[in-house]
């Protein structure tokens, strides 16, 4: 078995031996540029990481000779483990287990990544992305630094991050207004997860609209459920007849959360919103009267 064949299977497929595969090959420094950097997404994988594949993956973080993209493919690949052990923790036998001291290990090292200017820029912007998945005090400061700097690539990870971070509403909507498609994509998904009820008119439009590009309209039926679960039946119905697979897959699982929230509801009031749903007096773009959208 090696990293390309794995590479090709479900992770649920993986064979008994697939977390020493990877463990050769991120540390073999002479293997293909690509293995290791497969080996490095698949290593972050609950199925198989372990003590020894996160010790490695923070090895290659710390890799002044390695190349950027895999030394932030590393930081990245070991968020989804401080998100279980932070909200999970690893109290079932059978699942995936860490010890408590590379856990903090984890912690302390991308955090000392994001705060060395020496490091370059894009591993520096991938441990602050791998470390919010656990969050620390720290990190609302770092997110607004990142925000404040007018910097784009700073500022894209700052709103990734704000998928996490709570406290960021203002700049969720100030984002949801940028031409900049990748920071607007990540602007959408920050209000979704956070339900910010003042996004609405920028998601309703987004999936009422037909140019919608794909990604962000998969992104847009999402936010539905979690801003206005009581709007998303007549909201979403329209496009379960897209044709699309991955369109209706995103509705019917956008109508199931929105049916989660029962009768918890929201606080609108129905009487005055607009024929669409939409707030009388919606967020204005430049004070012209209208919003635009991108």
């Amino acid at each position: 078995m090696d990293v390309k064949k794995l590479w090709q299977m479900p992770p649920w497929d993986w064979p008994s031996d697939a977390a020493g595969v990877l463990l050769r090959t991120l540390g073999d420094d002479a293997a293909d540029e690509s293995d290791r950097l497969r080996a490095v997404e698949m290593a972050g994988n609950l199925i198989v990481i372990n003590d020894d594949l996160a010790g490695a993956l923070l090895t290659i973080v710390h890799d002044s000779t390695a190349a950027q993209t895999l030394r932030g493919a590393a930081a990245i690949a070991l968020g989804p483990v401080l998100e279980h052990s932070d909200l999970e923790g690893f109290d079932d036998p059978e699942d995936v287990s860490l010890s408590d001291h590379v856990i903090a290990a984890i912690r302390d090292s991308l955090h000392r990544v994001y705060q060395d200017a020496e490091i370059p820029k894009e591993v520096r912007r991938r441990a602050l992305e791998g470390s919010v998945r656990a969050q620390e005090d720290w990190h609302a400061g770092a997110v607004q630094v990142a925000y404040d700097t007018g910097d784009n690539d700073w500022r894209l990870t700052a709103v990734f991050c704000m998928r996490f971070v709570a406290g960021f509403d203002d700049e969720i909507l100030d984002a949801l207004q940028s031409d900049h498609p990748e920071l607007h994509y990540e602007a959408v998904i920050a209000a979704g997860n956070f339900g910010v009820e003042a996004a609405w008119p920028y998601i309703h439009a987004l999936v009422r609209s037909e140019e919608t590009e794909k990604p962000l309209l998969l992104g847009a039926i999402a936010a539905t459920a979690s801003i206005r679960p009581e709007m998303a039946s007549e909201t979403l119905s329209p496009l379960a007849d897209s044709g699309d697979d991955d369109i209706v897959e995103a509705v019917d699982a956008a109508l199931s959360i929105a049916r989660g929230y029962g009768d918890e509801g929201t606080d609108i009031d129905l009487d005055e919103l607009d024929d669409d749903g939409l707030p009388m007096n919606p967020l204005t773009n430049g004070g012209d009267g209208g919003t635009t959208f991108h």
